[in-house]
């Protein structure tokens, strides 16, 4: 576990803001642009050398500084890597997709030996001019990543600078080695596998690392701005960018260049270049960020429309012999185009996720898991969640399900106390694709959180609110006629499964009323894609109860052969909650409504039922010892005085009360709590947010140690089912009435 200085670094390093480095990715995406227009040629030669061939060399490598700086930072953790080269490749392909009709146009795909070059530019030349630095920056963090881990952050530099050096004889100074036949000979190989040396190999991994030390140095606090800040890394840019022109203007004037990436100076241009950057402490902006990647990537096509359009238009002589504006209304329309793609992403994402506005999701991640650990240490109470557990009963009750069969998770009433939003994201992973819940306001909070799969209302909803269903894609359920009827003339299109009330004389339209239930299948504004009933008895296995179960069964499935429902393959069925799938595993449905059962609990201690699943519970109750009070014999605690000591005493006191949803008929003995792996009873009245123990005998117990109130401690362990029972209630309610105090923490 991370100590609390410790964690509130990595916290703090997580959430810092470097906005000059988002305000630099314009600049640097307008300067590729400029290397592929030449906006000074119609104009001066050396001047548009300077600007396409010097200045604008800088904008890959702030690119690889970047990523280097975000991607490699901290831990260099395996999972970061992955997930930048795994996004960066998912770009890489959707570009190359992107760029198959300008491929075709360029007749491409019918080159010399297409296998061996479609090859090689998918790996290191790109199958567009300009979709080299996708791999490169895939190729390049791998490299980058593997040589901090393993020589550290000098030995990663040395090595990476080696690369850069092998690169730049095949870069810029490819004129010094031309004349040697082993180095020429040696290089000619290279080029055969890719074009240039300016790749993932030789170019990249420098930037990576220098962006990845230069995150440390800020990390522990080399970097911080003060009064010469800007003073020092400005001046130092100033030298070595005069220096690297100087560079650049040589080797171009001698003919020593065969390509023009790789300079010698650029490195140190690049150092006080990042320095000045990151010295700006404003606040940074994501749609800079995503802007500048769209401008990379779409403005070749931007380049082709504008010079057909000029074309089409008879203005070749403005917008293609003109350079200048040439490179201006590219910028321009990859500046819009950027734009309007953002839009519709936005416009996409609000109608899949329900108004999600983008960013990581709040739990799973392994910055997230370093805070739920941190909070074990600090809350005064908590519920843990075991996810493991939660996709073994989630697979365990799949494998009792006819074939045909999907499972529902049910997660109303915040998933029976354990978190909708976690429980919903943990099941979601392992192919869960219908959720259940009770109410409009727990539908939405679900498409807000992100879920997108089908949602089922199972209560009722205000036909006023109709509006909301339709906005955030829910299904609700019909819960009789004349709800049907007024939903439908709301107009809105609506899907709905039907309610049926075969005997529990709930919510429902009575099994007997066939033609007011085949008339809701042509209602026009409402689409029934489920029907389904509720078994009130099924959790029963006396004679009587069994007995009623079947009837509601018949009844159900009479009223389907009547509806003739099996004609419609799109028109889900369901009638199985937890103890209908336990009890009655073979009923033939679409969906089970899984509840108390997917948690790994039953509702009542003692319930048998015929199927018999190996369910592992997921929810366990927990709180600190908050004080430890010595009290003489004859002595009161708590409320109403109910615990009088026959002993001097030693009584622990828990931070945790009726308002954390623990019953309060639990007090004086009733219940207990374990500590130390030992069983202790709960003594005098529970309070709103205490509870005494009594802990007299015990040895070694001291404040901040933990007590559990549900789950295990060594050999011994309280189950919901024996709480609940000592409560006089069920475990639905018990779990379900865990309040929002209480913080949930995923264990894995």
């Amino acid at each position: 576990m991370l100590k609390t200085e410790a964690f509130k670094e990595i916290k703090q390093n997580a959430e810092r803001e470097y906005g000059g480095l988002d305000d630099f990715r314009m600049v640097a995406a307008f300067l590729v642009v400029a290397i592929h227009t030449s906006p000074l040629l119609a104009f001066t030669e050396t001047g548009d050398f300077f600007l396409t061939r010097i200045l604008a060399r800088i904008a890959v490598p702030f690119f690889f500084m970047v990523s280097g700086f975000f991607v490699l930072k901290g831990e260099n953790t395996d999972r970061t890597v992955r997930k930048f080269m795994k996004k960066t490749a998912i770009l890489y392909g959707i570009s190359m997709l992107l760029y198959v009709p300008l491929n075709l146009y360029n007749h491409y795909f019918q080159m010399e030996d297409f296998f061996k070059n479609f090859l090689k530019d998918i790996f290191f030349d790109g199958t567009f001019y300009h979709l080299w630095y996708l791999p490169a920056a895939i190729e390049g963090a791998a490299v980058a990543y593997f040589l901090l881990k393993k020589f550290g952050n000098k030995g990663a530099l040395s090595v990476s600078l080696v690369l850069y050096l092998i690169g730049l004889f095949g870069d810029s100074y490819y004129g010094v080695i031309k004349g040697i036949p082993v180095l020429s000979g040696l290089y000619e190989r290279i080029f055969s596998i890719s074009a240039y040396t300016r790749n993932g190999i030789f170019f990249a991994p420098v930037f990576f690392v220098m962006g990845s030390i230069w995150a440390g140095k800020l990390s522990a606090g080399k970097g911080k701005p003060h009064h010469i800040s800007f003073v020092v890394p400005a001046a130092g840019l100033a030298e070595c960018f005069l220096a690297m022109t100087a560079e650049g203007i040589l080797l171009h004037r001698f003919s020593i260049q065969r390509h023009d990436s790789m300079y010698v100076m650029l490195l140190p241009t690049m150092y006080f270049l990042f320095w000045l950057l990151t010295a700006f402490s404003q606040k940074g902006n994501p749609l800079l960020r995503k802007m500048a990647m769209l401008i990379y990537i779409i403005h070749p096509y931007m380049i082709v429309l504008t010079r057909m359009g000029a074309k089409a238009l008879h203005m070749e002589k403005w917008f293609i012999e003109n350079s200048l504006l040439h490179y201006l209304a590219v910028s321009v329309e990859s500046l819009l185009c950027a734009l309007l793609l953002l839009c519709l992403w936005k416009n996409w994402k609000e109608r899949t996720d329900g108004l999600r506005k983008g960013g990581r999701r709040r739990e799973g991640t392994r910055k997230e898991r370093i805070l739920e650990k941190d909070v074990r240490s600090t809350e005064r109470a908590w519920v843990e969640i075991n996810l493991s557990n939660l996709r073994h009963n989630a697979k365990t009750l799949q494998a009792i399900m006819p074939g045909q069969c999907e499972l529902m998770a049910v997660v109303k009433a915040n998933a029976y106390g354990h978190g909708a939003n976690l429980t919903a994201d943990c099941l979601r992973k392992e192919g869960v694709r219908q959720f259940a819940v009770a109410s409009l306001e727990e539908g939405i909070a679900l498409r807000k959180h992100g879920i997108t799969e089908e949602i089922l209302i199972l209560g009722y909803t205000d036909i006023r609110r109709s509006r909301q269903l339709k906005k955030y894609r829910l299904v609700q359920t019909v819960i009789d006629y004349e709800y049907a009827r007024e939903l439908n003339a709301c107009g809105l299109h609506l899907p709905i499964h039907i309610k049926i009330d075969t005997g529990m004389h709930r919510l429902g339209i009575d099994s007997r009323h066939v033609e007011q239930i085949s008339g809701i299948f042509h209602l026009s504004c409402l689409k029934v894609t489920g029907i389904y009933t509720h078994l009130c008895v099924a959790d029963s296995l006396e004679k009587e109860d069994v007995e009623y179960t079947e009837n509601q069964i018949k009844r159900f499935y009479e009223l389907l052969d009547v509806l003739k429902v099996k004609e419609h393959p799109d028109i889900k069925v369901h009638l199985q909650s937890s103890y209908g799938l336990l009890n009655y595993p073979g009923l033939s449905c679409d969906l089970a409504r899984m509840g108390i059962a997917l948690y790994g609990v039953k509702s009542a201690l003692g319930d048998v039922t015929r199927q018999k699943p190996d369910l592992l519970p997921v929810l366990s109750l927990k709180a600190r010892v908050g004080l430890i009070r010595e009290i003489e014999a004859g002595e009161t605690v708590s409320y109403g005085r109910t615990f009088t000591a026959e002993r001097d005493s030693h009584i622990a006191i828990l931070p945790i009360g009726y308002a954390d949803g623990l019953p309060r008929n639990l007090s004086c003995g009733k219940g207990s709590v374990l500590i130390h792996g030992k069983r202790m009873p709960i003594v005098g009245r529970i309070c709103m947010d205490q509870l005494a123990v009594d802990i007299t005998g015990e040895e070694g117990i001291k404040p901040g140690d933990e007590a559990v109130l549900i789950g295990r401690d060594g050999l011994e362990e309280i189950s919901a089912e024996e709480l609940a029972y000592q409560a006089d209630t069920i475990t639905n309610e018990l779990l379900s009435r865990l309040g929002p105090r209480l913080k949930r923490v995923p264990v894995f």
